[in-house]
């Protein structure tokens, strides 16, 4: 196995370990969460793991998270 790969699961369990202490957060704050995890496992995967990729790909999940479910004015 090498860095890459490591890189790539310690991630994908940080997200997964992260989600779980989403019990008291508000629709929006946890969208917003699910968000950059997902966002930032994608970003890894189309990057190839760079870190780069990875904070950019949480950013905008994080966002696009944000924005999902928002009540329209």
């Amino acid at each position: 196995m090498n860095a890459k790969q490591i890189a790539m699961r310690l991630t994908i369990a940080g997200a997964v370990m992260g989600l779980t202490a989403c019990s008291g957060m508000s629709t929006q704050d946890r969208n917003t969460a699910v968000g950059a995890g997902v966002g930032a496992v994608a970003g890894s995967v189309l990057s190839g793991g760079s870190a780069l990729g990875t904070v950019g790909g949480a950013a905008v999940g994080g966002v696009v998270g944000n924005q999902v479910g928002k009540p329209s004015r």
